[in-house]
């Protein structure tokens, strides 16, 4: 079996040749860019499994090639940044990193993470995972509920009137989780992994900020938004969900 190729985006030569090391040394193929420029020509030669991006980029910022990268591809992506505020991993969040994680950090850790949003990403085999019974989990590319349609294989959300609601790619990945488990309770840790939405510890606010702009969003239309919070548990889809 062929170990996971990883391609790392770092502009400090000392932490590239670091981690890069490290990541080999648990058993990880690896190549390394320094910039953006250095990132496409990277992917051009070969595709990867996932990409460890720094935010923080001479030229084109991390933010920039994220929001390109996903316009192309789903390849697992992982922040790293020097800033770890709690602004900077709900944005991470928002844009539908799979991972974020402060400097300094351990390779360790790095590693750890590595492994665990690449068995996310194999087990979800796309959007919202293929577990839990949900309609789209058994094939269907539009569902409804509450009036909302919603294309799976276009990522469009339409509201009861049919117009066309914005979502971030977070966002949709976390409704398109609820559809997979309709009236399941799902706590914030099974939100995350589900999702995968994975930025930092489950216990921060990050997936709670989330739903509640995803819930706002589906408020919008003058009804009550169809996700519901079950007090120290977690949240839950109440509406049916059918094949459209």
């Amino acid at each position: 079996m062929t170990s996971p190729s990883i391609l790392l985006v770092e502009d400090d030569g000392a932490l590239r040749t670091l981690t890069a090391r490290a990541l080999r040394e648990n058993g990880y193929r690896v190549r390394t860019a320094a910039t953006g420029a250095e990132m496409w020509v990277a992917l051009e030669h070969d595709p990867v499994d996932l990409i460890v991006l720094d935010i923080m980029l001479p030229g084109t910022s991390g933010i920039d090639l994220f929001r390109r990268l996903r316009r192309q591809s789903d390849v697992p992506i992982i922040f790293l940044s020097a800033r770890g505020s709690e602004e900077d991993r709900v944005l991470g969040l928002e844009l539908g990193a799979d991972d974020y994680l402060p400097k300094p950090f351990s390779t360790r850790e790095l590693v750890a993470r590595i492994g665990a949003v690449l068995r996310r990403h194999a087990k979800a085999g796309g959007v919202g995972g293929a577990e839990g019974g949900g309609v789209h989990a058994r094939g269907a590319s539009t569902v409804r509920f509450d009036g909302w349609s919603v294309s799976l294989a276009r990522r469009e959300l339409h509201a009861p009137d049919g117009s066309l609601v914005d979502l971030t790619g977070a966002e949709f990945d976390l409704l398109a989780t609820f559809l997979a488990h309709p009236q399941r309770v799902l706590g914030r840790e099974r939100l995350i992994e589900l999702s995968r939405a994975r930025l930092g510890d489950s216990s921060d606010r990050s997936i709670d900020v989330l739903v509640s702009r995803l819930r706002r969003k589906l408020g919008s239309a003058g009804g009550p938004a169809p996700i519901t919070t079950v007090r120290g548990t977690g949240y839950m889809l109440r509406a049916e969900v059918s094949a459209a």
